[in-house]
């Protein structure tokens, strides 16, 4: 059985050598993750070894499980460790990655922090990226803040490059989110967590410290409804995680969650959000809840503070 401590951005493998990757931090018993790949005959991704697999979006992962490997499915799917054959972490896989890619080298120069607290997830650490490939990077816990604050750096140095407008409307088409582009383009721009290196887009991904990491599962609360609320934020340290999460001043609710990437990082300390979603009673707490569908039709976190300021 695996014995490792595994947390968001890892991947795992199952026995039949289904590829999943980590979405909770609570996997003591049995791993929050999602379908990513499969081995197929017909599969557009092709291993080192030759072998080729099918890449899954969230919609046919969650049918397949369904379909194949009922037991796994819940809110996420839950493997269970017995069944886990291998764990890639990205911080330990990186020294392999980066040999295979100058691109990474450079990123991890770029980000300026210490070994062990950054890597590479998704297709490039699996074997299994091709030419059209974005590279996911990761930072870990505090260090996140220095690697984007370094990015900023390496943008105006012209060190690395920001987005074009091309790729900006790529990423708001893809997204598909309630707020219109403008709006997004205003939040996103001030959020420094992605970028380019050689004619690729890259992502700024966070991940907590082991020491960030709070014992107890993810437990899904009792939906009251919906509602539009404003609030200001009192502490948005882990708004660029998955959930992001913002701890908020307001009468009725104690946080803000978004389990869409689109809103994480939306909003900083001090700043008033407006934002609706679905409600959730966590005992004697109510949270709002931004996400709760694959594009969050009708929900959105935008903060008022930042375009009262332009």
């Amino acid at each position: 059985m695996i014995n490792q401590k595994m947390r968001l951005r890892d991947f795992i493998a199952d026995d039949d050598g289904w590829l999943y990757a980590v979405s909770n931090y609570d996997n003591d018993e049995r791993v929050g993750c999602v379908l990513r790949y499969t081995p197929r005959p017909d599969g557009e991704r092709v291993g080192a070894d030759g072998k080729r697999y099918h890449k899954y979006d969230f919609g046919e992962a969650f049918a397949t499980i369904a379909a194949e490997k009922p037991e796994y499915l819940d809110t996420v799917h839950r493997v269970p460790l017995a069944d886990i054959s291998r764990v890639y972490k990205p911080d330990l896989e990186i020294c392999r990655v980066a040999a295979n890619d100058p691109r990474i080298p450079r990123l991890l120069d770029c980000f300026g922090v210490p070994a062990g607290e950054a890597g590479c997830t998704a297709s490039q650490m699996v074997g299994l990226a091709n030419d059209a490939s974005d590279i996911d990077m990761v930072v870990y816990g505090k260090w996140w803040f220095v690697a984007q604050q370094n990015l900023i750096r390496a943008v105006a140095n012209g060190e690395m490059d920001g987005l074009s407008e091309e790729l900006w409307e790529k990423v708001y088409n893809k997204r598909v989110p309630e707020i219109d582009y403008e709006t997004f383009l205003v939040h996103e721009k001030r959020k420094w967590n992605r970028g380019a290196v050689d004619g690729t887009y890259f992502d700024l991904l966070f991940s907590r410290s082991y020491d960030q990491i709070v014992p107890g599962a993810a437990v899904k609360g009792k939906v009251l409804g919906m509602k539009e609320i404003e609030a200001v934020v009192t502490d948005a340290s882990l708004s660029f995680d998955s959930p992001a999460v913002y701890l908020v001043d307001h009468e009725e609710f104690s946080k803000v969650l978004s389990f869409t990437h689109t809103y994480s990082g939306q909003a900083k300390d001090g700043e008033l959000i407006r934002a609706k979603g679905v409600v959730e009673e966590h005992g004697d707490e109510h949270w709002l809840i931004v996400g709760t569908t694959r594009e969050a039709k009708g929900e959105y976190i935008i903060s008022q503070s930042l375009l009262e300021s332009l």
